[in-house]
């Protein structure tokens, strides 16, 4: 038996039933009564961890804290950043969310809120202050959590959102990250062992790991990895299922081992270029809608095999402003609305809860953006204009013409020192020298210093204002992508 749920609210009533503890079956994920569960929801990326293009700032979160503390004080960066977490996920949130039918959020949270460099042996309560709060919020509306522990020690990927603040995935090269993560695992599972809203953990958020195995696939150390957190996490708590990625960013599994983890769903991201201002764009033709079938069936396939369930973690396009680029704006979404409809008719048909990517933001992606004329926006706006015409977040950014007369002649000259053999060997190996050119130089050391500018806007400014600006991020004073929410709630209401 399938629940179906109705997503039509009753005067912005709930319609989801309340949550029981989840396990694997089979191919499925069922509750207490063995009825099969789709879990389809969103995360809060932005809140626990932070990310450039969510938020506004440039290059990585420890960095834009820092320079905040430096220009505002610390007591008042932290009062700042305590009410910007709060007001990024409330009950109006949660209530409005659940009334399209949805029933899961995803929360991705960074280390540093639970574990301190220079004191790793110590887990911060105040860690578990944020979760518990989120996860309080979503047991009032019926809405499963997952856990996911977005950022770790060293960074388990090269990319922004490990905040590592380097380009590469340090975590892998030295056992004491990789020790500390379990043993945040361990807290974290003896603090959430029996808690029915709790759909299960995501040990490691787009892991990408460059070490091989013997068969020559990258994830070795990965593989090892987590099956010393299952053992360790179900020693403390034997009940919660596990949401586990593939490598290289929740994509590739040749390094899995034939025998699946127990009470394990296991997880990849399905974005897709057609979703995003580079490249060919999505116009729905037959071609397309083959190359997204046979994207999704590649990254599916171990699953597939193992007759074991698949939660897509994250997908989804980004947005064009429609108030900048008018009629070709619109256009362009109604494009990306298309793809995103047939990803999900498709994970209709093999039966795949997902989590959407992404809640709320300033404007790229979100259920829910910052209204443009808050006063957030209004303060960050021409910083956040010069991100764009610098091209320094990977994710933010629509068009990196204007600084391509700087970057294309460096690269061109650079490469051709490298003889044609080694242009290719840096992992991961499907970024180009160009792309790994990018990541080091713009997203990195441009973007640290860059994000001194951003600081510099909150100077002087005391806690009245800072709570204005914060508060720019409540659900009330937010405004809805309506197109994108009615999509989602139609497909709520399937079962």
């Amino acid at each position: 038996m399938t629940i179906s749920v109705d997503a039509s609210p009753s005067g912005g009533g709930n319609p989801n039933p309340a949550c029981t503890m989840l396990r694997v079956d089979g191919t499925r994920i069922v509750n207490a009564s063995g009825e099969t569960v789709l879990l389809k929801g969103t995360a809060i990326g932005g809140a626990l961890n932070m990310e450039n293009f969510i938020s506004g700032f440039s290059g990585h979160e420890h960095e834009h804290r820092a320079q905040m503390a430096s220009v505002l004080g610390a007591d008042k960066a932290a009062f700042f950043f305590d009410r910007l977490i709060h007001h990024w996920f409330t009950d109006a949130d949660a209530a409005y969310f659940a009334s399209l039918g949805l029933n899961c959020i995803r929360i991705p949270f960074n280390y540093r809120h639970f574990i301190d460099d220079m004191n790793p042996g110590v887990i911060k309560p105040e860690g578990f202050a944020l979760l518990d709060r989120c996860v309080e919020i979503c047991a009032r509306h019926n809405l499963f959590v997952v856990l996911d522990l977005h950022a770790v020690p060293g960074g388990q990927n090269q990319d922004w959102h490990s905040d590592s603040g380097i380009s590469r995935a340090m975590f892998w090269d030295f056992k004491d990250h990789q020790d500390r993560a379990i043993q945040l695992w361990e807290a974290l599972a003896a603090h959430y062992k029996g808690n029915p809203v709790v759909a299960g953990y995501n040990p490691l958020n787009e892991p990408a790991d460059p070490h091989k195995t013997a068969s020559g696939a990258d994830g070795a150390r990965l593989v090892a990895w987590y099956e010393k957190a299952e053992k360790a996490i179900r020693a403390v708590d034997p009940d919660h299922m596990l949401f586990v990625d593939g490598n290289t960013y929740a994509m590739d599994f040749r390094a899995f081992p034939e025998r699946p983890l127990p009470n394990t769903v296991y997880a990849i991201h399905d974005y897709s270029f057609f979703g995003f201002p580079i490249g060919e764009q999505y116009e729905g033709t037959q071609e397309q809608k083959d190359k997204l079938r046979a994207q999704l069936l590649r990254k599916i396939e171990f699953m597939r095999e193992k007759g074991v369930p698949v939660w897509n973690g994250e997908f989804g396009p980004v947005y064009q402003d429609e108030r900048k680029e008018g009629a070709e704006g619109v256009e362009v979404n109604k494009k990306r609305f298309a793809m995103l409809e047939e990803q999900l008719k498709l994970y209709r048909e093999y039966g795949i809860s997902w989590s959407i990517w992404l809640y709320k933001d300033i404007g790229y992606q979100g259920m829910v953006y910052v209204d443009p004329e808050s006063a957030y926006m209004r303060l960050i706006r021409p910083f956040v204009e010069k991100k764009q015409r610098l091209g320094l977040d990977f994710w933010g950014v629509v068009n990196k013409d204007g600084v391509k007369h700087l970057y294309e002649p460096f690269a061109a000259g650079l490469k051709e020192m490298i003889p044609e053999a080694y242009r290719n060997t840096r992992y991961p190996r499907i970024w180009t020298f160009e792309r790994q050119l990018e990541r080091v130089v713009r997203e990195c050391l441009l973007s640290e210093y860059v994000g001194w500018e951003m600081a510099e806007l909150f100077r002087g400014k005391g806690e009245e204002e800072l709570e204005e600006l914060a508060g720019s991020f409540a659900f009330e004073k937010c405004k809805m992508r309506e197109e994108l929410n009615e999509i989602l709630r139609k497909d709520a209401a399937r079962k």
